[in-house]
């Protein structure tokens, strides 16, 4: 049986999180916003790449995160 990888849903810019989509244990679909962030006054969506399971959130509403940083991992 071939095991998958865990997904780990990275921001691509500077910004502030606005709203969390999702709860660990949730499935989710490619597609879904998983997160939504703040930056200069701009929302933007953070979509999942490939459907599974929400296995852990690394951030909480209010966090400013960096370019890089884990949101949300998925398996």
């Amino acid at each position: 049986m071939a095991r998958t990888t865990s997904l780990e849903i990275v921001s691509e810019l500077v910004a502030n999180v606005l709203t969390i989509e999702v709860a660990e244990g949730d499935r989710v679909e490619a597609g879904d916003t998983v997160v939504l962030l703040e930056s200069m006054k701009m929302e933007i969506p953070v979509l999942a790449e490939r459907g599974g399971t929400v296995t852990a959130i690394k951030v909480t509403v209010g966090d400013v995160v960096q370019d890089g940083d884990v949101l949300v991992v998925v398996d």
